[in-house]
């Protein structure tokens, strides 16, 4: 089962990486066919080095660092949302395993 996983989550991101190979490759090829460089067209997937030597990352015209999804992280643990479905089905586990427990109980 762990090798399974492994294999799947492998294929999954070699796919995902497939996928923005081949939007980098479409957008090439939008632009000769267009025969010049249009500033609206966005490259899908840019690494550059920063004059400090940090390597930086464009996904779709956004940057992508590592304070950006720090931040992103603090701000969804700050957020604590409440989920009605979630805890419904807390509630519902809670009530089987107790209803499991006393039928367990009332037949031993």
């Amino acid at each position: 089962m762990v090798r399974f996983t492994i294999q799947f989550f492998a294929v999954v991101v070699l796919l995902f990486f497939g996928v923005l190979l081949g939007m980098q490759q479409a957008n090439e090829g939008m632009v000769k066919m267009k025969g010049y460089h249009d500033p609206s067209f966005q490259t899908v997937l840019h690494l550059s080095k920063d004059e400090d030597g940090k390597l930086e990352a464009m996904v779709m015209g956004n940057k992508v660092t590592v304070e950006n999804v720090d931040e992103k992280k603090k701000k969804l643990e700050q957020m604590k949302m409440f989920n009605m479905f979630s805890e419904l089905g807390k509630r519902l586990a809670e009530a089987v395993r107790s209803s499991m427990r006393e039928l367990l109980s009332f037949l031993s």
